[in-house]
């Protein structure tokens, strides 16, 4: 069984919001997902969805798009982005779906690691930065403690961490990286960047004994990446 992680699905069921505007990388690229997601995923494993998973609003709009994730194989594990505004409960969502687990202040395990998560914010060092986004930071990051915490009280001592945007940038600095280093933390994947230039801004690779992995579709060449096995 083995744990893989995508996420910026960027659904849209409607087609009132192709892809293919933002690059001819994303032509057909709900297609290209499936395809690849189908060859590369069994139903025994599990995928880690770390937002942005569809354009539309409110959730009865995002429906076909959720049910067509719910469908492919795998349970998958999600947490929410910043374009995911169908979002209107999380007991709510967890009742409906069979082969999702949605995630907010709190863990689920799999294959023995805690896997926690948040929303994440753009970084006090972002240009513009304002007092109402320093309100929002400050709320993910205790999200993300309540998050570590529940999985560390179950007696979690691998913990995988689900973030949509970056925890920091090159130089390894943020409150999330901070807090982060005060539990058992493996790996930490998230998403949000769809550049090059964002791409190279980004932490990846090891820092400090964790292991930084950007999972954007259009990153993995809108294939699932393998986490685990």
């Amino acid at each position: 069984m083995g744990i893989y992680a995508i996420s910026d699905l960027h659904l849209d069921c409607t087609g009132k919001k192709p892809m293919h505007v933002f690059g001819d990388n994303w032509m057909n690229h709900a297609d290209k997902i499936k395809s690849n997601w189908e060859h590369t995923v069994a139903e025994k494993d599990t995928v880690l969805l770390p937002g942005d998973l569809t354009w539309a609003l409110p959730r009865k709009a995002a429906e076909p798009d959720l049910r067509w994730i719910n469908d492919l194989p795998g349970h998958k594990i999600v947490v929410e982005g910043n374009h995911d505004f169908f979002w209107d409960g999380t007991k709510k969502l967890n009742a409906t779906y069979d082969n999702i687990t949605f995630l907010k202040c709190s863990h689920t395990i799999c294959e023995g690691f805690g896997i926690c998560g948040t929303r994440g914010w753009i970084l006090p060092d972002y240009p513009n930065f304002t007092s109402h986004d320093k309100k929002i930071y400050n709320r993910e990051l205790n999200r993300l403690k309540l998050s570590l915490g529940s999985a560390v009280k179950e007696g979690m001592q691998k913990i995988i961490v689900m973030m949509h945007f970056p925890p920091s940038n090159r130089s390894g600095h943020s409150g999330f990286i901070d807090l982060i280093q005060q539990y058992p933390v493996w790996q930490v994947i998230y998403g949000h960047l769809h550049s090059e230039s964002e791409f190279d801004t980004s932490i990846r690779g090891e820092h400090k004994g964790i292991v930084f992995r950007l999972v954007s579709a259009d990153y993995l060449d809108f294939s699932p990446i393998l986490i685990m096995k």
